[in-house]
């Protein structure tokens, strides 16, 4: 794909998406609301483009993305998870993660094992040839991160985590807020 993305440095010297800058003035109909919306597509923008820079860095080994997170997830600590930690950690929900572990499972990087608290339960494992895929992984998806940030200071990181993730903490409070008015009405 060639690259469609020409931005530009406003007054400040931030960049900004001269295309997007005008389609969200046009949809937000005043200046109040446009560093927000701005702020959204850009997000939207960096999510994509880790996410293909994560995608061919898999590719080739027949993982999506969803099962990657949980094959990591499941790689990082000695024991196995249950289906609903699995997903309560992803923010997807648990039909969404037996399919992978169903997937993963047949692939033979994660199998499923008796939950020794909870007879009635399984949890989801890795297996050894799940953790060798991971440590194949590991490197290539270490070079592309580092890639992708370059150029940016480790305080920067810091502070660009710290954004993301209070975002994402507003979405969920605006998320249980909704659910609240939902189930008053």
């Amino acid at each position: 794909m060639k690259n469609v993305h020409n931005y530009e440095r406003d007054p400040e010297g931030f960049l900004y998406d001269p295309r997007v800058r005008a389609a969200v003035d046009r949809f937000a109909g005043g200046e109040d609301e446009l560093p927000s919306l701005e702020a959204a597509a850009a997000v939207r923008t960096a999510y994509h483009a880790v996410e293909r820079m994560r995608a061919h860095g898999s590719e080739g080994r027949g993982v999506s993305a969803g099962a990657l997170d949980l094959l990591v997830r499941l790689g990082g600590g000695g024991q196995g998870i249950s289906i609903g930690d699995l997903a309560r950690a992803a923010g997807v929900s648990s039909r969404n993660v037996t399919g992978l572990v169903d997937t993963l499972e047949r692939d033979g990087l994660v199998r499923r094992v008796p939950d020794p608290s909870d007879r009635r339960s399984v949890l989801a494992e890795i297996t050894p040839a799940g953790r060798e895929w991971i440590d194949a992984f590991r490197e290539p998806s270490r070079r592309a991160m580092r890639a992708m940030f370059q150029g940016f200071t480790p305080e920067e990181l810091v502070v660009f985590r710290d954004l993301c993730l209070r975002l994402a903490a507003n979405q969920h409070r605006l998320a249980d807020h909704l659910r609240q008015i939902g189930s008053q009405s």
